[in-house]
């Protein structure tokens, strides 16, 4: 039950506090696999760049230093069929540096510095680096021959490692693999709680759970068979209630109809006949509100009820009496699942509640308005059933008191007699039914009563 007060002070969470444990789980897995790929690409990048430096600028070296001694020591007929091979086989490309050359800025990579230390220390300070001579991308290096320049022209490919675009699509591959194991591994722990909540909502709303699955590891197997255990002892205490309930109905109940039957054959006065007549009638009624509230609603009794046409009886029976007036707006076809003979119960001790402590002031008479549609809510399709009165509410810091079993505010209410039985048992039928209780003064003085309640599918 949630009394407007309480909803109006609910703190405002933001949604993600709202989250299932699966979901926690797996931010937080996805979270720690991120920093742990982000941490280990870094280390990687830190501890591979100076290995990484000086086997390219070896390779460089080598490739300068062979070609320099290839076409110095080679016979001038040949140094043509010789470049020709180095190109074909190599890729290795050889050009005059001539000063009217358009020589771009050394290639972009961030092991670019350490390379070109390494490589002017062996082949001398005055080596050239480019990424683009004359228009030709490629990785250049200059050289020389018995005092001439020289370009050596070198496919890029073979010194550049993976390029960004690489680097994002492994990421992403890696990334997608440690989410889906994320994502396993949270259900794999997730599954046992999630088994024990729909276990424990099950018990909640009156139903006997499947039992849960006593295996996996201990602390799994324990509370498994902990919670199993207590279904047993929850169904043999309903079990012993039911027993015990019709032996106090047949207790109680003989003595006051031999008391009733006494009372009518004794010489007594009408006035005092009509009270002790009053006075049976209103321990039958009390016994009977014991009874209702502890009376088990099992799901298994549930069947397609029709909520408008018991309200229509319940608006019918609650006319005849001189001091009611009942204002009905049902809608059509508002089916739910649930126990008819409990809702109906439920209904009549709205209405009874109306009739006894919302009288409309200055007045003797009880005005009741009954409602009933079909609505869209926030949460979903409900049926939306209200119930309200005319007369001079309650409190707000003390609706919350008015669904607690025998509790009655007679300050506020006017007195009567009872148990104190009749929102409780309201309120405990509506949450077997899985239904949504809400309580709060009406706008123009009353209460308002409303049920939320799953539609039929």
């Amino acid at each position: 039950m949630r009394s407007a007060a309480a909803t109006a002070s609910k703190p405002v969470r933001l949604s993600w506090l709202r989250s299932g444990l699966f979901w926690r789980t797996f931010l937080l897995l996805g979270i720690l696999t991120t920093l742990s790929m982000a941490s280990w690409i870094g280390m990687i990048s830190m501890v591979q760049r100076g290995p990484q430096a000086q086997q390219i600028a070896a390779q460089v070296i080598s490739v300068v230093t062979i070609t320099h001694a290839a076409l110095t020591h080679s016979a001038p007929d040949l140094r043509r069929e010789l470049l020709f091979e180095l190109v074909s086989n190599e890729g290795i490309r050889i050009f005059p540096l001539e000063p009217s050359d358009e020589v771009g800025p050394p290639p972009d990579n961030t092991l670019m510095g350490d390379i070109e230390a390494i490589v002017k220390a062996k082949l001398g300070q005055d080596t050239r680096f480019s990424a683009r001579v004359n228009g030709v991308a490629g990785f250049w290096v200059s050289f020389k021959i018995a005092g001439d320049e020289y370009w050596l022209m070198l496919e890029r490919e073979r010194f550049e490692g993976l390029t960004g675009f690489q680097w994002l699509g492994w990421a992403g591959l890696v990334g997608l693999l440690s989410l889906l194991g994320a994502a396993i591994i949270s259900s794999l722990v997730n599954l046992p709680l999630a088994r024990l909540a729909a276990a424990a909502r099950a018990i909640a709303q009156g139903r006997r759970p499947t039992p849960l699955p006593e295996k996996g590891p201990q602390e799994i197997l324990e509370a498994n068979r902990s919670f199993n255990q207590m279904v047993d002892d929850l169904q043999r205490v309903e079990s012993d209630r039911a027993v015990i309930l019709a032996g106090i109905s047949h207790d109680l109940r003989t003595p006051l109809a031999r008391m009733q039957l006494e009372v009518e054959m004794a010489k007594l006065s009408i006035e005092a006949r009509d009270g002790m007549q009053s006075d049976i009638a209103q321990m039958d009624a009390i016994i009977g509100q014991f009874l209702d509230y502890a009376k088990p609603t099992d799901a298994a009794s549930f069947v397609p009820v029709d909520v408008g046409a018991l309200l229509t009886d319940s608006a019918h029976e609650a006319e005849r009496m001189l001091d009611v007036r009942v204002t009905v707006d049902i809608g059509d076809r508002v089916h739910v699942m649930g126990n008819p003979t409990d809702l109906r119960r439920v209904f009549n001790n709205l209405v009874e509640n109306a009739r006894r402590y919302g009288k409309t002031p200055d007045t003797e008479l009880c005005e009741i308005d009954i409602r009933c549609h079909l609505r869209t809510l926030a949460q979903g399709e409900r049926v939306v059933i209200e119930v309200q009165d005319h007369g001079h509410g309650v409190p707000d810091d003390q609706i919350d008191q008015l669904l607690k079993p025998f509790t009655r505010l007679d300050s506020a209410r006017g007195q009567a007699n009872g148990a104190g039985l009749g929102l409780a048992i309201v309120e405990r039928v509506v949450s077997r039914h899985n239904a949504e209780l809400n309580v709060r003064n009406r706008e123009g003085g009353g209460l308002l009563v409303q049920i939320l309640m799953h539609p039929l599918t």
